[in-house]
């Protein structure tokens, strides 16, 4: 292949670093494989990283650089460049600035799809600065005391007065510093004191940190005001328990056997499975059909299943490993728990709201292909991040990928639910006005 000089147009060969015509010098471009992002080398036919052929008729390198050329004088016509572009994509190779812009092409395509999942008009408005923006502000003991009464009777909205903003939650950050303070004083009862008496508790706290927290986020985030702390506790401790025991029972006709790649499958589908069918209940129970009570409803019950999992673990690891073993175990299942079983068990509860609607509630639901999609979606997140895949292992790159997977999910689903509760309330404000006219 040759290349064509960008300043003067005099066409060389693929491998001249200069125009022997006028003397430019022909940058060079780096690289990426297109299969897992790592540099490559213009004559490189397979990647070096992950062994996948990065061409199908030899490296394009040089048609690669003949476009950057192009693109930077304006002097080469629309054909060429076109011509260009397409040897380029035969080569397997894109630079950063492609990586990203197809990256960000890639996350929206999803956003959409999770959208049109939602069957809610509208596209979806993420509004991440507004979501945190109470957090780091100071709050009175009045307004705390406002949050806990909210969900009874009496204060619960009627459709027409509620506001279908983004919401401010920043109570759960609260309650995460709260609950780290306590987790680290144990810890320094134990490391320090050499108190065993600190091990349980340090356990249970340790595995309940991050799990609760994002509860109460859920909680906050729960703009219809319809479910109180009580309930909330009450699904959390009971749904937990009830959601575990329903997975032994799966694992008692399931046999999973080793952690392969078709054992992590089946975890996924057992464990997915066992929380959906508790959350069902406390759904079916308030007969909701608020995407909002959906996520929450579902991280109650998938929070539970979490911080009895993770306690467990830890005994575990403190058996087999001491006392640094159990540490290692909470601290690492407790970062990893904000994408973990409180978000799938939110998103497939939300999925079983989307297809339940305003009808009540029918155990043929759980059939429907609206909600299989949502089930199937955690399914795999669940099942992926069980799979015994090497790449990253060291740093757990495969799990937090599916963290924020999950939490990108969870936010369209959040602006979802949101543009349900406007349409709500704006179809209660005209009854009512129809009412009174």
């Amino acid at each position: 292949m040759s290349r064509i000089c960008p300043k003067c147009g005099k066409e060389m060969s693929d491998t001249a670093k200069f125009c022997n015509q006028c003397g430019y010098r022909f940058e060079e471009r780096q690289l990426f494989c297109l299969w897992c992002g790592a540099k490559v080398e213009s004559g490189d036919r397979f990647c070096p990283e992950c062994g996948r052929s990065l061409s199908q008729g030899g490296p394009r390198q040089s048609t690669a650089q003949q476009n950057t050329g192009q693109q930077n004088k304006g002097q080469q016509n629309t054909g060429q460049q076109s011509a260009s572009q397409q040897n380029a994509g035969q080569a397997g190779g894109f630079t950063k600035d492609e990586f990203i812009s197809m990256s960000k092409s890639g996350m929206g395509k999803f956003v959409d799809a999770i959208n049109d999942m939602t069957g809610q008009e509208g596209k979806t408005d993420i509004r991440l600065r507004e979501l945190v923006s109470e957090v780091f502000r100071h709050h009175t003991v009045e307004e705390r005391e406002e949050l806990f009464i909210s969900g009874t009777k009496k204060t619960t909205p009627a459709p027409e007065n509620m506001t279908a903003d983004w919401p401010h939650p920043w109570l759960f950050a609260r309650i995460f510093l709260m609950f780290l303070v306590v987790f680290i004083g144990l810890l320094v009862m134990i490391l320090e004191f050499t108190n065993t008496n600190a091990i349980p508790g340090a356990m249970f706290i340790g595995a309940l940190i991050v799990p609760f927290s994002l509860v109460i986020f859920f909680w906050e985030t729960n703009i219809p005001r319809n479910i109180s702390i009580f309930d909330v506790v009450s699904i959390f401790f009971i749904g937990g328990v009830m959601s575990l025991i329903f997975t032994l029972i799966l694992y008692g006709y399931i046999y999973v056997g080793e952690l392969n790649y078709t054992g992590a499958i089946l975890v996924g589908i057992v464990e997915e499975i066992g929380k959906i069918v508790v959350a069902g209940h406390y759904v079916k129970k308030r007969n909701t059909s608020y995407i909002l009570n959906g996520l929450l409803l579902g991280a109650c019950v998938g929070a539970g299943f979490a911080v009895f999992e993770t306690a467990g673990y830890a005994f575990s690891s403190l058996m087999y490993g001491g006392v640094q073993g159990m540490i290692d175990v909470l601290v690492l299942r407790g970062a990893l728990a904000v994408g973990g079983h409180t978000l799938w068990a939110a998103i497939s509860t939300a999925g079983l709201v989307i297809a339940k609607g305003e009808r009540p509630f029918d155990r043929k639901m759980y059939l429907d292909p609206k909600f299989l999609k949502f089930l199937l979606l955690v399914i795999v997140l669940h099942a992926v991040w069980d799979m015994p895949i090497t790449l990253g292992r060291s740093v757990h790159l495969v799990q937090w990928v599916l963290c924020a997977v999950a939490v990108i999910i969870v936010l369209v689903l959040l602006s979802s639910g949101l543009r349900q509760v406007s349409a709500v309330s704006e179809r209660a404000r005209r009854q009512k006005r129809n009412v009174n006219m």
